[in-house]
């Protein structure tokens, strides 16, 4: 997840040698600037994020978050919504069957609730480290709970190299993460990082 204030710190070069170390999808989470400057920002990230997986012979996914419209706008390929955000089946009748729709869950129970996404965000997994805890950390139990639903989960919540190969392992599609890489003091080496400990579990052994 992504700010205009974190696009900004790392710069676009930065932000581009990070997707290319193993970024799959970005979330534009910014709710400070008015309608104009979100399309500039998005459009900018959207850009820069291209740019870097085309580099590294990937592919990327750039979703905003809440605004459908600049979602449309800019040509992102989706939203993520929050508790406070248009229901998905709502966002899903706007955006068509080809953008994606991703939801934030905070129980196992509301993962099926989610109609209308294509995926869901559990969260908090473990204790956040990019900010203090507001909620009681869920656990991988409830992550292996969530992920017996019919939409992809991907686990958020303090997520680091040490246990995102157990959140895979107990069922996520992939993880979700802020602090681990914009607080890092080589966000590329973090990214690259958490990567390996993603490949290492998706590997044969």
């Amino acid at each position: 997840m992504l700010s205009g204030t974190d696009f900004d710190a790392l710069g676009k070069a930065t932000f581009s040698a990070v997707v290319s170390a193993g970024v799959d999808w970005v979330q534009v989470r910014e709710r400070q600037r008015p309608g104009q400057a979100l399309l500039a920002l998005v459009d900018e990230v959207l850009w820069a994020a291209r740019a870097g997986a085309e580099r590294a012979g990937r592919s990327v996914q750039v979703l905003v978050n809440r605004r459908i419209d600049v979602a449309l706008a800019v040509g992102a390929d989706g939203v993520h919504l929050g508790f406070d955000g248009a229901p998905p089946s709502a966002a899903r009748r706007l955006l068509g069957e080809e953008r994606l729709v991703s939801a934030a869950c905070h129980a196992p129970a509301e993962v099926d609730a989610a109609e209308g996404a294509d995926t869901v965000h559990l969260a908090p997994v473990f204790a956040p480290l990019s900010k203090p805890a507001s909620r009681t950390p869920l656990g991988l139990e409830a992550l292996a709970r969530a992920a017996c639903s019919r939409r992809e989960v991907l686990a958020q919540g303090g997520i680091t190299p040490d246990n995102a190969g157990a959140c895979v392992a107990a069922g996520a599609r992939g993880v979700a993460v802020t602090g681990s890489i914009l607080g890092a003091g080589d966000p590329v080496a973090a990214t690259a990082a958490l990567r390996a400990a993603l490949d290492a579990v998706a590997a044969p052994s």
